[in-house]
């Protein structure tokens, strides 16, 4: 018996889990056939692999499911032909859904009212489709996002949007949408378009913070931030061709005299009419010259926030080449060159290479795009050579290319992108009172770990492999002070020519002569970049830095005079006991740049070689970040 009361919960435990099991299987039968139902009833130009046979969570294009398998919580389907209208109690079904994207199709109709209020959806991508009808009234409550934008959706903005408290995002611009605006005091909203629709009255206090560009393009519309809403009991100034002759009344109040309109005053003011028609007429036309053109490029900003040539990103971007985008295996990004060309996005900087855009797609996702230009190889070699960058970029201390794009005018590469800045950016970025320096041991860190990924491209089996850009604007950091190189492999389909001036100072002598790179002359640059970081000069004629171009020049005549402690940066000096350290750590940045090459060391050389300036003492004095009571010179 009393076996029997022991075994009795644990065969009721082991009844409801294999209860549980047909009900997660059902849920995701469920998911699989809602998905199958609405890719029957939309017709799509790109085939979709849609099919029971293949696992969905793994295999269905554009499909993402849960961790555990169970549900599907995101579909993205940009660009790939869906048209006619919309069906319901299809998508509608996935109630665990969190991420919708429909964007760039052709979708028509009303919008189901079933698939706006899926309980669990937090992200909605509709803009650039052809819906119509009145905007969705019921809406899910975790929405983040909800762009609706460049459709033709009409009637008022709907008063539940105020109970949207997680919304963040809201974009409805270029529509019919017409009516007051409502309060929308939500706490989270940071973007707001409402521009270019047919709204009128003034703009809610709650609002008035969003720049004039969430509400152009709606001319009966007034208030902060556009112009001052009419009060409504200022009177009118007299009209030249209406004039009014005061006269004095009995208490001397002036009483105006009434005069009939004259036939000048009629002219004028038809002619005013004909002109007041004419500015409306070309105002109409430029509201629907940009509603048809406003999605098609990407919006790039400057560093400095200010806007640049959209048109200078992805213009040679082939149209029968659009969704040629191509990844390299194991990366997980979901998005094609659609999403490139739409996103958010600012210059990073211009580079020997080409120019940098830090990019920002629909779903947050950031990336940096880099625009390559004077590329001297063919679509073949260039092909080739980025394959090889694939495998080479499978190391921790480089920074992996995801993704690229090539045709005849335009080439792109997509990378991870890293928040925490370049390795000069932490040299040489403003040394006033409230920057934190790099210390010691982050130096040392960040040297080690550059040269492991030096030493790894030079490991590359085949064609010799060599980097032929090292500087520290190619070094990057993590949040561990780890150095990450960046630009691997590109200097093979470079032409040389276009190389720029500013970087010569991290050039091998016999690289300046030749024009051709080599592993040795890696070796150099690598020299050059521990020169950097043990002086704190920068061997670039950089705006705003008096420093040197000829860095190992300047180091051996030094070093030549026996002043030493001259060398170093005076950022340095003010830890204990690395003075030792950076002596050899000097000796071995002077072997690297020496103007011969075969008697330079090979990189796993520098790597050993860095290594053991470490491990005698590492373990016995502290940290570098322990500063000393010597005052800083």
């Amino acid at each position: 018996m009393k076996l029997l009361q022991a075994v009795t919960p644990t065969t009721s435990l082991l009844f409801r889990v294999l209860l549980l099991i047909p009900l997660v299987v059902a849920d995701l039968n469920s998911d699989i056939q809602a998905l199958l139902d609405f890719a029957s009833a939309v017709p799509h130009a790109r085939k979709l692999n849609w099919s029971p046979s293949i696992p969905i969570c793994s295999s269905w294009v554009g499909v993402t499911c849960n961790v555990d398998k169970s549900r599907v919580t995101a579909v993205r389907l940009p660009a790939v032909g869906l048209y006619g209208s919309l069906p319901s109690n299809t998508l509608g079904k996935l109630d665990a859904l969190k991420v919708l994207s429909l964007r760039s199709n052709y979708l028509t109709g009303n919008l189901p009212s079933d698939v706006a209020s899926i309980p669990s959806l937090q992200y909605l991508f509709l803009q650039h489709n052809n819906f119509s009808g009145s905007l969705p009234i019921s809406l899910s409550s975790q929405l983040n996002v909800l762009d609706l934008s460049f459709n033709s959706f009409s009637g008022d903005i709907p008063l539940s949007i105020q109970k949207l408290t997680r919304l963040a995002t809201f974009y409805v611009q270029n529509n019919s949408i017409s009516g007051a605006i409502p309060d929308l005091n939500l706490p989270k909203l940071k973007l707001l378009n409402l521009s270019y629709n047919n709204l009128s009255g003034s703009i809610p206090n709650s609002l008035q913070k969003f720049p004039n560009s969430s509400f152009v393009g709606n001319s009966l519309l007034c208030g902060q931030p556009l112009s001052q809403c009419p009060t409504l009991f200022t009177s009118p100034s007299p009209s030249p061709a209406y004039s009014e002759q005061p006269t004095t009344g009995p208490l001397g109040q002036k009483v105006a005299s009434k005069k009939k309109l004259g036939s000048g005053a009629i002219v004028a003011l038809v002619i005013g009419c004909f002109a007041l028609l004419f500015l409306l007429v070309v105002v109409v036309l430029v509201c629907y010259s940009k509603r048809k053109d406003g999605g098609n490029v990407l919006k790039v900003k400057g560093t400095n926030g200010t806007s640049q040539n959209p048109k200078d990103f992805g213009s040679g971007v082939q149209e029968p080449e659009k969704n040629k985008l191509v990844f390299f295996d194991g990366c997980s990004y979901n998005f094609d060159l659609e999403d490139l060309l739409r996103a958010s996005a600012e210059v990073l900087g211009k580079g020997s290479y080409g120019t940098a855009y830090k990019a920002i797609l629909e779903e947050g996702t950031t990336l940096v795009v880099k625009r390559l230009r004077e590329v001297a190889a063919g679509k073949k070699e260039f092909e080739q050579q980025m394959e090889l960058v694939g495998k080479v970029g499978r190391h921790a201390n480089v920074v992996p290319l995801r993704a690229y794009y090539y045709s005849k005018d335009e080439k792109l590469l997509v990378y991870d992108y890293m928040p925490y800045g370049s390795l000069f950016v932490h040299l040489h970025g403003d040394r006033g009172s409230g920057r934190t320096p790099l210390d010691w041991d982050s130096r040392m860190k960040i040297s080690l770990g550059t040269a492991k990924a030096i030493a790894h491209i030079h490991s590359e089996p085949g064609a010799k492999c060599v980097h032929g850009n090292i500087k520290s604007l190619n070094v990057f950091l993590t949040q561990d002070h780890d150095g990450c190189v960046s630009d691997v492999g590109l200097t093979p389909l470079m032409n040389f020519s276009a190389i720029t001036p500013r970087v010569i100072g991290y050039y091998a002598p016999e690289v300046i002569e030749s024009r051709k790179v080599t592993q040795k002359s890696d070796v150099y640059s690598f020299g050059v970049l521990l020169l950097e970081m043990l002086t704190g000069k920068t061997p670039l004629n950089h705006p705003g830095h008096d420093d040197v171009v000829d860095l190992p020049r300047w180091v051996r005549s030094v070093v030549r005079e026996e002043w030493t402690a001259e060398v170093f940066d005076v950022e340095l000096l003010k830890y204990e006991n690395v003075e030792e350290e950076m002596v050899q750590m000097l000796q071995i940045a002077l072997t690297c740049v020496a103007k011969v090459p075969d008697t330079r060391p090979k990189m796993d050389e520098v790597v050993r070689m860095i290594e053991e300036v470490r491990e005698p003492e590492v373990k016995d004095r502290p940290s570098s970040g322990a500063e000393s009571n010597v005052p800083t010179p």
